[in-house]
């Protein structure tokens, strides 16, 4: 993964690799992916949730199981001078069941519906789409076993991923069953693998030790055709899973949402039970015109979403007993940069209508109330009040397109008044103070 391309090797220090700094519109836009997600949150009765970065590293050893590639190989850990072993979040999940107990919620009407937006750290191989310090937004369900939260989880992030402007969204599902049907499964389909082992890479190897289920994950490219012979997991499922999956498909169907039943999904942490989902999207493909000398290459599904019940979650983690759950987090740093830019810049970013201009130490004593009008007004404007060029100052304000500039010089100062200035025709007027506001108000109607 490079730097940004106007990054300065002869800076003393660079960012961690794996990490980078967002800055300005770039820093808008995952700001207002957040809000505009957040708004389809809250208006499908869900509250906002943000749990510590730093969690008890158990925490997320036994939420996501001790042997997957999260926990052995992913997690940024350290000792506290006191001994406590702790962990940076690699997920949410994990966090927001601890914080659904410690919190008393159990208490609280049933099904608790939560939403988060925030960091994860995970020391993976960077590259695009995927950074050591990556961000999460994310719905969980939590307190009913009921089908229809599953199909409403899934119906949710297709609208919010819609909302930002993602097209040719598919949606994959799949059944795992629970630990009653899954015994059966897993007992095969360790059986079947255990006759490839040769020609299988070394993670799944390691991984049919631990959880068999997780060779089903595998991205190596010649582990496909070995995995597309196994055995399903939908061939497994008891009574009641296989009810329980044909009423989420059901729902799906009544909402009109699309699907395919991938019978190699199961996602890769062991909390999962029962509905397992993932959303792709295929990127657009780069203009003939952009595309240059380099070979152009047919773009392949990207996932950005995905989740799935986890019904076992919490007594895993030592509670009393088994409480249902279903959740999906969504990948923002995938979504930002496949997302309509026009849809995701966050509201309190608004183009200047104003740009303000001082001309001497008076009219800079008396900027912050000029400002203070414009601001308590809503209008959104620009100012460089570091500035002493009137040359200077209206260049800035030419660049950047604005309508209007307000001027205020020494003798306005004095007078309490400032120079409007139309930066079309060059007109312009004296207003006071007390009356700019409604001034620029009623001018740009």
């Amino acid at each position: 993964m490079s730097k940004n391309k106007d990054s300065n090797p002869n800076s003393p220090f660079q960012s961690v690799k794996g990490m980078r700094d967002l800055i300005g519109d770039e820093l808008y836009l995952y700001q207002g992916l957040a809000e505009r997600a957040a708004e389809v949150a809250l208006y499908y009765g869900f509250k906002p949730i943000e749990t510590p970065v730093l969690e008890k590293a158990e925490l997320f050893a036994r939420g996501a199981g001790e042997e997957t590639d999260i926990v052995k190989k992913e997690m940024y850990t350290l000792r506290t001078r006191g001994g406590d072993h702790l962990a940076l979040r690699p997920e949410y999940t994990a966090a927001v069941m601890r914080a659904y107990s410690e919190n008393g919620m159990q208490a609280w009407p049933q099904p608790v519906m939560l939403y988060y937006y925030g960091p994860c750290f995970r020391h993976e191989n960077p590259q695009a789409g995927r950074y050591r310090q990556f961000w999460q937004f994310g719905l969980e369900i939590i307190g009913t076993k009921k089908s229809i939260a599953d199909a409403m989880t899934i119906a949710i992030t297709k609208t919010i991923l819609e909302e930002v402007g993602l097209e040719n969204l598919t949606i994959a599902v799949n059944s795992i069953g629970d630990t009653e049907c899954r015994t059966n499964f897993r007992r095969d389909l360790l059986a079947y693998y255990k006759k490839h082992l040769k020609e299988i890479c070394p993670d799944c190897r390691e991984r049919l030790k631990d959880n068999p289920l997780r060779v089903l994950d595998c991205k190596t490219p010649g582990c496909q055709p070995i995995k597309e012979k196994a055995p399903e997991s939908i061939s497994y499922l008891c009574g009641a899973c296989k009810e329980h999956f044909k009423e989420v498909l059901e729902y799906l169907t009544m909402m009109n949402i699309e699907y395919t039943i991938d019978n190699t999904l199961v996602r890769g942490l062991d909390y999962y039970s029962r509905t397992v989902f993932e959303i792709m999207t295929t990127p657009a493909p780069i203009p003939e015109a952009e595309v240059g000398t380099e070979k152009k290459e047919e773009k392949k599904p990207l996932s950005i979403a995905g989740g799935g019940r986890y019904d076992y979650l919490a007594k895993t983690l030592g509670f009393k007993k088994d409480t249902g759950a279903v959740g999906v987090s969504i990948g923002v740093d995938r979504v930002v940069p496949l997302a309509d830019k026009s849809k995701i810049m966050p509201r309190i970013v608004k183009k200047p209508k104003v740009f303000f201009i001082q001309l001497s130490f008076d009219a800079k004593l008396k900027s912050m109330e000029v400002i203070e009008v414009l601001r308590q007004a809503k209008i959104p404007m620009a100012q460089s009040i570091v500035k002493d060029s009137i040359g200077v100052q209206l260049a800035m304000a030419e660049k950047m397109g604005v309508p209007f500039t307000v001027i205020l010089g020494q003798k306005e100062a004095l007078e309490g008044t400032v120079i409007v200035r139309n930066m079309d025709n060059r007109s312009q007027d004296t207003v006071k103070i007390a009356d700019l506001a409604e001034y620029l108000k009623k001018t740009q109607k």
